[in-house]
């Protein structure tokens, strides 16, 4: 037992030369959703904005221009900085605070499940009715479209909008506030070296 916990210590200690790839896996993981997100905002900002300020069929957001900008600008740029790992952690708190406004404005209603499940024990009273429609979208468009051709690029299947996807950007970014952009993989991790070979 001694031995296979040594041959563990040892095999864990040489791979920590490796810690900077899990950082870096996150960040490129992250950087073209968050790239995406942002780039669609300004692309249709003036929707975006009446989206953010209005109150019957928005988020009902004060100075929904500023907020609108506010959150195009962060997600654009952090997605940026995150490619390259500069101010890793900085950037990671606006970011993580845009997915709990995503979450807890936008997704909340619909549960925890971005896809509809029925079979999932997560699955709410929401999720549980989409089979049926699904069966319903199916059947008309199996007689009236050329089916074969329509789910060629992949099955049909019922968008439930929930929060699962922001909570677990939310998780992703709250790692790599506390793992930094990563050894030997970033920006932040050289800059921060160098200035430490500047103080000695």
């Amino acid at each position: 037992m001694k031995a296979l916990i040594s041959l563990w210590q040892s095999f864990f200690k040489a791979t920590q030369y490796l810690e900077g790839l899990a950082p870096l896996a996150i960040r490129l993981y992250l950087a073209p959703i968050f790239i995406q997100a942002g780039y669609n905002k300004f692309s249709h900002f003036q929707d975006t904005a009446a989206w953010f300020g209005n109150p019957d069929w928005g988020l009902g957001l004060p100075a929904p221009e500023l907020m609108a900008g506010l959150a195009a600008g962060t997600e654009l740029i952090g997605g940026v900085l995150l490619i390259v790992g500069l101010f890793t952690r900085l950037i990671s708190i606006p970011l993580m605070v845009t997915m709990l406004v995503a979450a807890f404005a936008v997704h909340w209603e619909n549960g925890w499940l971005a896809i509809a499940d029925a079979s999932s024990w997560l699955a709410n009273e929401q999720v549980l009715a989409a089979p049926e429609k699904l069966d319903r979208a199916k059947a008309i468009l199996q007689e009236h479209g050329n089916y074969e051709w329509l789910t060629s690029s992949g099955k049909f299947v019922v968008l439930n909008n929930g929060i699962e996807f922001a909570i677990t950007y939310f998780v992703m970014l709250l790692a790599l506030y506390y793992l930094g952009g990563g050894r030997y993989t970033s920006l932040d991790y050289f800059f921060s070296h160098k200035s430490e070979k500047v103080r000695t």
